[in-house]
């Protein structure tokens, strides 16, 4: 049995640092990265995106709050606080390419809108190095729950998963549930296809700036459906 001192330091034992990796880099060159938080005894593994679209980047802040978080026992965590940086730094919902990340994947992908239109799909399923790096990490790790933040509609979007999950996190973070518009060539609709029992999932964040408390309600639901 360990008594006083250690027992105590043992009790209050920093968590394990985070892992940064580059996953790849965007069409103009800037990294997009990945933090993984592993927990004890992995059974699952869990994924948040937090921007796709460049003029909706209020999720970064709340991937950037959840990776100062401990990990999950039983949970190895994938966090991309930002799969799009060339479109957040340009302030546009596409990529450098003009092209939205969310209409690129292969499930039901079809020619959207001319270049740099609002909803444009690219030339092609996955011609954009950003959509290839996302599949690429979802088909390494095999997330069971997906988290995909947008804005600025304020909702949990009943994308097509396990419609359990949704209502969890709707619950825990006060964003109602609702079914928008299923879109084709989206992530979500892609994974929830492509990959038996897991569910992926859109939240839409309302618009402007979270508060502290809100961002904490955001992290907090995100570990709760983990």
């Amino acid at each position: 049995m360990v008594t006083g001192v250690g027992a105590h330091a043992g009790a209050l034992a920093p968590a394990p640092a985070p892992r940064r990796v580059v996953l790849g880099r965007s069409v103009r060159g800037r990294a997009i990265e990945a933090i993984e938080l592993r927990g004890a005894r992995v059974s699952r593994d869990a994924l948040v995106v937090g921007c796709i679209h460049g003029n909706e980047p209020v999720g970064i802040a709340v991937a950037g709050a959840l990776a100062r978080t401990r990990p999950l026992r039983g949970v190895d965590l994938w966090i991309v606080p930002d799969l799009n940086p060339d479109g957040v730094a340009a302030a546009t919902r596409g990529n450098a390419h003009g092209v939205d990340l969310n209409r690129n994947f292969p499930y039901h992908w079809r020619p959207l809108g001319p270049p740099s239109s609002m909803q444009y799909a690219g030339p092609r399923p996955l011609s954009e190095p950003e959509s290839r790096i996302a599949r690429a990490l979802i088909r390494r790790v095999h997330p069971r729950v997906t988290i995909w933040f947008h804005q600025p509609l304020g909702v949990t979007d009943e994308s097509g998963g396990d419609v359990r999950v949704e209502r969890r996190f709707a619950a825990r973070s006060g964003l109602p549930l609702r079914r928008l518009t299923r879109y084709p060539g989206s992530a979500p609709t892609w994974q929830n296809h492509r990959f038996r029992g897991a569910t992926a999932f859109v939240v839409e964040l309302p618009p402007g700036r979270p508060s502290a408390r809100a961002v904490a309600r955001y992290v907090a639901a995100v570990r709760a459906v983990a």
